[in-house]
């Protein structure tokens, strides 16, 4: 297999107006950044967007040229892993020729990963393409193995092309990561199955709990589901071992002795992960959020657009890192009716 090729998207070489490191005020270093390509998605899954979503016109987005300029001036300054997310990253039109723009900076080794997260719809047209790139794991949604279920929760996903979309990427030798959020009465006794799925595939799974985020229904308070009490249910079948290692995203895992796997745990609401946050995430729109769980908005595309010199980026990439804030606002409280964020998920970039 060929490695990555360069491309004319954008230069090869950062600006030396990027060269300095990014440090938040609490002495944590920005290595770590999420980028959403597309608010927009081919499922509507109930916890993420409300059914009649508006997506934004396609003239606010970035261009793919913006996004890879962007990535390149935080990558010089510091960032190491890089994850494309949306929305569903693959369904950007073209988004194929970013990723192998960006693959520039891992043959270069300022870069030391590059991946995505997908809902996997797309994944049986691009799988082998991404490995081409120099994508070596990928993170899959997908909260059930139950079609009857999905089509419940994606309000009209059809699994068997996630499933597809799996193998393709399986087979063409990507790490895959199983992400799943933990639904009460929905998915939660189907958690055990789910892992031995997973793990029999050499698989991992990481379990979410349910985020206050989005006008997207009266319902999330019940969605929710404490992670402390699945993996209190889940000890009672399994012998989970605490880990002490990181993939660099917030999650926190136990190796499974009887599967043989690891899981993962994401729990903003029963536990704070704030205290090593090394993320930034940026939207389609060139807006810099330094907290998944603050109405913080950095503008980043006026200073992009602005000037072919950097150093106004720098300035602004700098000034929202001075801001980032110790930790999240998230709370789930049955006395207000209300997300603690409001912007959707699909917005901000999962």
């Amino acid at each position: 297999m060929n490695g990555p090729s360069a491309s004319p998207l954008a230069a090869a070489s950062p600006r030396d107006a990027l060269s300095s490191a990014m440090t938040d005020p609490f002495g944590r270093t920005i290595s770590y950044l999420r980028v959403s390509v597309t608010d927009r998605c081919d499922l509507r899954c109930f916890y993420c967007m409300s059914e009649d979503m508006t997506f934004l016109p396609k003239a606010d987005l970035l261009t793919l040229e913006e996004l890879d300029r962007l990535c390149t001036a935080f990558i010089a300054k510091g960032v190491k892993k890089l994850r494309l997310t949306g929305g569903e990253p693959l369904v950007r039109r073209n988004v194929m020729t970013l990723v192998r723009s960006l693959s520039r900076h891992l043959s270069s080794g300022a870069l030391s990963e590059l991946t995505l997260t997908t809902n996997g719809t797309q994944l049986a047209k691009h799988a082998r393409e991404l490995a081409d790139c120099g994508v070596r794991r990928i993170n899959v949604s997908l909260d059930t193995l139950d079609p009857k279920k999905f089509r419940e929760i994606t309000r009209w996903g059809e699994i068997d092309k996630v499933l597809e979309g799996i193998e393709a990427a399986r087979a063409a030798g990507l790490g895959v990561k199983i992400n799943a959020v933990a639904l009460k009465n929905l998915n939660e006794d189907e958690l055990p199955d789910l892992m031995r799925w997973a793990h029999g595939k050499s698989m991992g799974l990481t379990l979410i709990e349910v985020m206050p985020m989005g006008e997207i229904g009266s319902g999330r308070i019940d969605q929710y589901l404490p992670l402390s009490l699945v993996r209190a249910r889940l000890a009672q079948q399994f012998t989970l071992t605490d880990l002490a290692e990181s993939t660099g995203g917030p999650a926190r895992y136990v190796s499974v002795a009887e599967t043989g796997g690891k899981l993962g745990f994401i729990t903003p609401m029963t536990h704070n992960f704030c205290e090593s946050c090394n993320r930034v995430r940026i939207t389609c729109t060139g807006t810099l959020h330094t907290c998944l769980g603050h109405e913080d908005a950095s503008d980043l595309r006026k200073p992009l657009r602005a000037s072919d010199d950097d150093m106004l980026l720098a300035d602004a990439i700098d000034r929202a890192i001075g801001l980032k804030p110790k930790g999240h606002d998230f709370i789930i409280d049955r006395r207000h009716d209300r997300p603690s964020v409001s912007r959707h998920m699909s917005v901000t970039g999962g």
